[in-house]
């Protein structure tokens, strides 16, 4: 759950492999309880079925026809399966203290941190460029990823994972350019996290020293606390949305590497204010990278394309030193075995 916001998170599905999931139905029952029976490890030496709730601060591991899944019930619970179903038992937000949901969404966030922490060690080991796209519904994202997909045809290969509450219209556009994609749908959720994205790129599979595209949902507020273990994050504003979005949305605008002021082709129609927009962007962030493009045209997607390569051939680069690294440890350890077993 998003404590922020209060969106949840229990009716999420993501895809096995290229291939839409199975949904399931929507859990029901009071927060804390499973409406689901599945047998549970405790103490006890018998686990039980049981569909009842639990107080605050229990954990066990839960034990499942389809594996062992880590369940934590402090103050509520996320937990996945692999039929692309996850459950989330959080209490609602209304009914804690101020202390309490502080406490809580650190909680949550440091969980996520974690998983992001796993997701972008694994991403570079293989060598690949994970960028998280994020900005409000109806900026391009998916079409300035289908356009991007097409120029770097033969060039650099690329896999995404698409985020949206639900269909699978973006996921079937991407795969339409050949690319690889996996759809999540979050339900009620508005934003991605990095557990979700984690069995995504399990799903993925994807090779070593690619370009990973992915596209959050389209929400300006709570991606931006949510660390899925991205190289870089990728805000893209349309100028449809108005100048003043980067000191209404500030947290989005700090939290990005690069703006892309997307649909310049309808300036000379529209009465938004370029100067002004990077201006408020660069008060925000004074470090970020600013492009202006449209998809629909093609204009600046050059500059875009070579910021894309340029930040790819690092992570192969970072990865082929991490390997280096690790061969010139192996070799250490086994000198040092030889030499023990000399004497």
């Amino acid at each position: 759950m998003c404590v922020t916001c209060g969106c949840g998170s229990d009716d999420v599905h993501i895809e096995a492999g290229t291939a839409s999931a199975v949904d399931r139905p929507k859990a029901e029952g009071p927060a804390n309880s499973h409406a689901h029976s599945h047998a549970h490890g405790h103490d006890q030496s018998a686990g039980h079925a049981h569909d009842h709730p639990h107080g605050p601060g229990h954990e066990h591991p839960h034990a499942h026809d389809h594996g062992s899944h880590w369940h934590s019930h402090d103050e509520g619970t996320f937990h996945s399966h692999d039929d692309g179903t996850f459950h989330s038992h959080e209490p609602p937000a209304g009914g804690m203290t101020p202390a309490r949901r502080i406490q809580v969404e650190r909680d949550i966030l440091a969980r996520n941190g974690a998983v992001a922490a796993r997701n972008r060690e694994r991403l570079a080991g293989q060598g690949i460029f994970a960028l998280n796209l994020v900005s409000s519904p109806g900026s391009g994202k998916t079409t300035l990823l289908v356009r991007t997909i097409e120029a770097l045809a033969g060039r650099m290969p690329i896999a995404v994972i698409e985020g949206d509450q639900q269909t699978r219209f973006d996921a079937d556009r991407i795969r339409a350019t050949g690319a690889p994609a996996i759809q999540i749908n979050t339900g009620k959720g508005c934003h991605l996290d990095a557990t979700m994205v984690a069995t995504a790129i399990d799903r993925l599979a994807p090779a070593d020293d690619l370009l990973l595209m992915i596209e959050n949902v389209g929400n300006l507020v709570c991606p931006s606390a949510f660390d899925l273990g991205e190289a870089h994050k990728v805000v893209v504003l349309s100028v449809t949305e108005g100048e003043d979005k980067p000191l209404k949305y500030p947290d989005m605008f700090a939290a990005a590497s690069l703006l892309l002021l997307n649909k310049v082709d309808l300036l000379p129609h529209l009465d938004f204010d370029v100067a002004r927009c990077l201006e408020f962007a660069r008060r925000v962030n004074p470090t970020i990278t600013i492009l202006q493009v449209s998809a629909r045209t093609g204009a600046g997607m050059d500059a875009w394309l070579d910021w894309l390569a340029q930040g790819a051939a690092r992570s192969r680069t970072a990865r082929q030193d991490t390997v280096a690294a690790l061969r010139r440890r192996v070799a250490e350890l086994e000198a040092q075995a030889a030499g023990r077993a000399a004497h």
